[in-house]
This record gives C-alpha cells, sequence and structure tokens, in this order.
C-alpha cells in the first residue's frame, strides 16, 4: 500500500490554492493603494490649505503697511504667491473694525515704537492706543475649493482726531 494518494486524487487543489492565494495578494495591493492614495489626498489639501494662509498673511501684511485707519473699509486683494503672473489666491477684506482705544496719558513707559523716539512725553501726549480687528475670507479662484477664514488683531496709534473720526 502507498502513502501517497493517487495523482488523480489531487488534481485541482493546487490550482484552488494558488487562486485563493492571487485574490489575497490582490487585495493586499488594492487596500495599499487606497491607503496611500488618501494619504496623498491628505498631504494635498494640507499644501493647499497652508498656501491659502500664506496668501491671507501676505495680505494682511500689504493692509497693515497702507493706511487703512485713515477710511476704513473692505476690499479684495489679489494675491500671486509664485509670481507666475496668475492670481492664485483672492483674500476679501472686511472693513477694519476698532475694537478699543485708550488715552496714553500719565504713564512713565513709552508705547513699543521706535519711531516714536526719545522725545515723547506721555503727560502731554494725545495719542491714543487702539486696537483694530483685520478680518480676512481667502478663496481659490481656480477651483481647489480651498478657503480659510483668518483674524488679525493690531494695535496703531492715532491722535485724538482720528480716533474721533474712526473709533466710535
Amino acid at each position: 500500500m502507498s502513502k501517497f494518494a493517487s495523482p488523480g486524487s489531487q488534481r485541482g487543489a493546487t490550482l484552488i490554492v494558488g487562486l485563493i492565494m492571487l485574490v489575497l495578494i490582490t487585495l493586499l495591493v488594492t487596500s495599499a493603494f487606497t491607503v496611500s492614495t488618501s494619504g496623498l489626498k491628505s498631504m494635498g489639501n494640507m499644501q493647499v490649505r497652508d498656501e491659502a494662509i500664506a496668501a491671507g498673511n501676505k495680505a494682511i501684511e500689504q493692509v497693515l503697511s497702507s493706511p487703512f485707519t485713515n477710511a476704513p473699509t473692505g476690499e479684495a486683494i489679489n494675491v500671486d504667491l509664485d509670481n507666475d503672473g496668475r492670481t492664485d489666491y483672492v483674500v476679501t477684506f472686511n472693513t477694519p473694525t476698532c475694537v478699543s482705544s485708550s488715552a496714553i496719558i500719565g504713564t512713565t513707559v513709552a508705547p513699543s515704537s521706535i519711531s516714536l523716539g526719545s522725545t515723547f512725553n506721555p503727560s502731554t501726549s494725545n495719542l491714543y492706543e487702539t486696537v483694530w480687528d483685520l478680518d480676512a475670507n481667502v478663496s481659490d479662484p481656480n477651483g481647489s475649493g480651498a478657503a480659510v477664514r483668518m483674524h488679525q488683531g493690531v494695535r496703531v496709534l492715532l491722535t485724538q482726531t482720528q480716533v474721533s473720526a474712526v473709533c466710535s
């Protein structure tokens, strides 16, 4: 009596095991592809969001370098981050809001501004510390769907006349 089964009784078993292994390997490769694609999309979304924040910061710096407290109005600023001549993001500012103002009187410590110089005298000053809120919405006109809302607080020294005109 032979210890091995007859060759006819094992036909097809190797084929079935091979097919099962092939299906398992295919499932493993498919799931690895899906996970890597999801990770790639996630990283792309983070990059677009970071670019939108950079565009918002660039526009905020542009507004801060302008005399925005003279006649505060809302505006839209086109931002070209990569300097290719195309608008990458549009930053829409709401009207800057004067949140608070306080007179600088009777203090021995001058405000932190180099432009005031050593001749600044707080006891006779008619300057006011004003706090402004800049509210901006950043959007991508190129269809990525990226949108970020930003708030920036800034302190500005104004004269009493300016404060009366813009801070109520």
